[in-house]
């Protein structure tokens, strides 16, 4: 009975302690109250403001200003090593995709089940068949041709079977990593508020290179979006991590606003949805930051939550002081280069 008693008290003591309330709270409850508690962030708002009192804008690590047709605005570039590497599975992908059957027009799971017990195991198989010899000679020809986009539209039919869930990813095999834009916006809002800061990187070989563009003041902000645009064209492939319906909507409706052209529909990898597929089961949430502390043992210091951004940010715009900008920088730095890291984790577990 008392071994029954000490583990019960036990377990209260450590359910109690992710209290702060308890007598012995554990370093992680110290951790989240810290993450949650406006006092620490506005005390480290004013640290920052006091440690960078002197410094300009220019003298952050890669700055510039740069122009463009609609005016200035401020670009930082980085560069870090990285191998950036997805293993080849061109026949892995090849093969699935010829056994599939139901990438054919009017085939569904039970047509595939019948015709495989009828002896049928591949596309190549069915070119024998007095029906279905036809649409399988046309999906061979795409198939044969190792062509991403044609790779990508295929998997993405298979998305709505059970076991196909992250399909998609497995057509990055057919790209080259030079197209991939890993990015990322931080806004003064959820909607009908500037952008102020646009992060993007891009594999140089052995390198990523981040470039942001800053939003010195609210009348730069179709200068930095013209400066993002510079990177895109239709070989494109977005990289974000809940982008698909938030950052890149909310930069149409911002270039909408200045009557800009912005084409910005090209194939989009949103990150967030296989992520969930993965580890909604293993982890407390699918926050980027979380993936990055459990999955791949990243520990971000000092980082600015994106509900502090406004506040740090309006402080900038009403002291000149580049202190509250600091932090916001590297969440977005952070959060672009990390895709990276991310979106070959993940590609692995697509197989």
């Amino acid at each position: 009975m008392s071994s029954r008693r000490e583990e019960h008290e036990a377990y209260l003591e450590r359910i109690l302690s992710n209290s702060l309330t308890s007598a012995n709270p554990s370093k992680e409850a110290f951790e989240r109250a810290k993450k949650e508690s406006p006092t620490y962030f506005n005390n480290l708002k004013m640290a920052l403001m006091n440690k960078y009192k002197d410094w300009d804008l220019m003298d952050i690590e890669g700055s510039k200003v740069i122009e463009n047709i609609y005016g200035k605005t401020l670009k930082i570039t980085r560069r870090q090593a990285i191998d950036f590497s997805l293993e080849d599975k061109k026949e892995s992908i090849k093969n699935e995709l010829l056994s599939n059957f139901k990438l054919m027009p009017g085939v569904g799971l039970e047509t595939e089940m019948r015709l495989k017990r009828e002896g049928y195991e591949n596309l190549y198989d069915l070119l024998e068949h007095d029906r279905y010899s036809y649409k399988a000679e046309k999906l061979i020809k795409k198939i044969e041709k190792n062509c991403f986009i044609k790779e990508f539209k295929l998997l993405k039919q298979l998305t709505k079977y059970p076991g196909f869930k992250n399909s998609t990813l497995k057509s990055l095999n057919s790209l080259d990593p030079f197209n991939l834009k890993f990015m990322d916006i931080e806004t003064l809002g959820l909607s009908s508020a500037p952008i102020i800061l646009l992060g993007i990187a891009e594999i140089k070989g052995k390198y990523i290179e981040s470039n942001q563009y800053l939003l010195r003041d609210k009348e730069e902000e179709p200068a930095l979006i013209e400066a993002y645009l510079s990177h895109i064209d239709e070989a494109s492939v977005h990289v974000t991590y809940n982008g698909a319906s938030f950052d890149i909507p909310f930069i149409k409706n911002r270039a909408r606003l200045y009557r800009m052209d912005c084409n910005l529909n090209q194939t989009h990898f949103d990150l967030m949805y296989p992520a969930r597929n993965l580890w909604k089961d293993i982890l407390p949430n699918c926050k980027l930051t979380t993936i990055e502390e459990e999955i791949f043992n990243i520990k971000r210091e000092d980082d600015v939550p994106g509900a502090f951004i406004p506040d740090y940010y309006e402080s900038y715009l009403a002291t000149k002081n580049i202190g509250p900008l600091i932090p916001i920088i590297e969440h977005n730095r952070m959060d672009i280069v990390s895709l990276a890291d991310f979106l070959m984790k993940i590609y692995e577990e697509s197989f």
